[in-house]
């Protein structure tokens, strides 16, 4: 199996504390790194002490980070809602009921047009250094619309998300009940083939608790893994629930009662922080510092949706939290790999130590700071993907 030697990197983050001085970025500096052509990482540590290999490319100096690991993204649409931020903007604010608009403009397009844009937004993201995304259903809401929602996004990622309870659609409003019939029964079974996770909405607008459980134990009998939307608009029985059920991550965690953060402390359901979102509806900003002192597991992500979130960049919500959410740079980079990882439950991406894939962002610059320090800047140089620049 061929191999390549990565050499002159200035900045190597490993994300294990083997390396270096033993911090969670575990950081290497004028470091080198051998990966084969399979896609895994074979070997890093100091330049000098690298062994040789089939081929070599000399990256003068740049920072190394892992991929990017964006645990929440809603790629499968149709449609345009800048109105919708462009009102925001003047003061309106969000509510959950927006998604609906993007329902009808999918349900209406054909498999191409879903396919295109979707494949626009992933190539976004890779430019922008993610190498993992997870992608979820939610704009379709009929069985049909939700199982090529999935398909579609298989044909990009293994993490695909089935979230046939984004929203009670309008064809459902009398009897919302009857549409939790509708998720747990024939579209859960239409589903399930394309999904690894299953997540619902659990939000005043959207579902309530005992939706919601309905929704995750039925995935879960299926042999889904949980995830859930929760405490997003205000506090709620979310967070809790999704703890008590054993949800890989609760997402968005904007607004947390003392018994929310000790749930999420106490478990090992992550807390997904998605700064964007906050960014993109003048909404507070989750309280990231509180999560971490208290001990939580903190992945950072895009949501990057039509609606309430309109970006695919992980190096501008890493930015956002370090300036709005008071978390340091390296507590930002390791949440949008490592914490990202742990969100998806993934040992094999996140990190750049052997045994990893060789999935990674080339930064031009000489440290990862320069995430938060040059907001808005493009500075990735380079998408590795298995091995392979992308």
């Amino acid at each position: 199996m061929a191999t390549t030697l990565l050499d002159g990197i200035g900045l190597l983050v490993t994300n294990d504390p083997a390396y270096g001085d033993g911090s969670p970025l575990g950081e290497i500096s004028g470091a080198a790194l051998i990966a084969d052509s399979g896609g895994q990482v074979l070997w890093v540590g100091p330049a000098p002490a690298a062994p040789s290999a089939d081929s070599r490319i000399d990256l003068d100096g740049r920072c190394v980070v892992p991929g990017f690991v964006d645990s929440h993204a809603h790629l499968v649409f149709a449609g345009d809602r800048s109105a919708e931020f462009a009102a925001r903007m003047t003061g309106q604010p969000y509510a959950a009921g927006g998604i609906r608009t993007t329902v009808a403009a999918t349900r209406a397009a054909p498999d191409e047009q879903l396919a295109l844009n979707l494949a626009r937004l992933v190539l976004e993201m890779r430019r922008q250094g993610t190498t993992t995304v997870e992608i979820k259903s939610g704009y379709g809401l009929t069985v049909a619309d939700e199982a090529r929602a999935l398909a579609l996004a298989a044909e990009h990622t293994d993490e695909t998300t089935y979230l046939g309870a984004h929203v009670v659609p309008a064809e459902y409003a009398s009897d919302p009940g009857a549409y939790v019939d509708l998720v747990t029964g024939p579209m859960l079974d239409a589903c399930a083939p394309h999904a690894r996770w299953i997540d619902v909405f659990c939000e005043k607008g959207a579902f309530d608790a005992d939706a919601a459980r309905a929704v995750l134990t039925a995935g879960l009998g299926r042999g889904l893994g949980a995830r859930m939307h929760a405490n997003q608009l205000g506090r709620g029985p979310g967070v809790q629930l999704a703890c008590e059920l054993g949800a890989a991550s609760a997402d968005h965690c904007t607004f947390l009662d003392d018994a929310d953060v000790a749930a999420l402390a106490g478990s090992g359901t992550v807390a997904t922080l998605l700064p964007g979102v906050e960014f993109s509806t003048r909404s507070p900003y989750p309280d990231a510092r509180r999560l971490l002192a208290a001990g939580a597991t903190v992945a950072l992500a895009t949501d990057c949706n039509p609606g309430s979130c309109f970006t695919s960049s992980m190096p501008f919500c890493i930015a956002l939290a370090v300036r709005e959410m008071r978390m340091t740079p390296a507590e930002a980079l390791w949440s949008a790999t490592a914490g990202g990882a742990a969100a998806l439950r993934r040992a094999d991406v996140g990190r750049l130590s052997p045994g990893a894939r060789a999935d990674l962002a080339v930064l031009d610059a000489p440290s990862y700071v320069h995430l938060a320090y040059r907001p808005g800047v493009p500075q990735i140089a380079d998408t590795w993907v298995g091995g392979r620049p992308v």
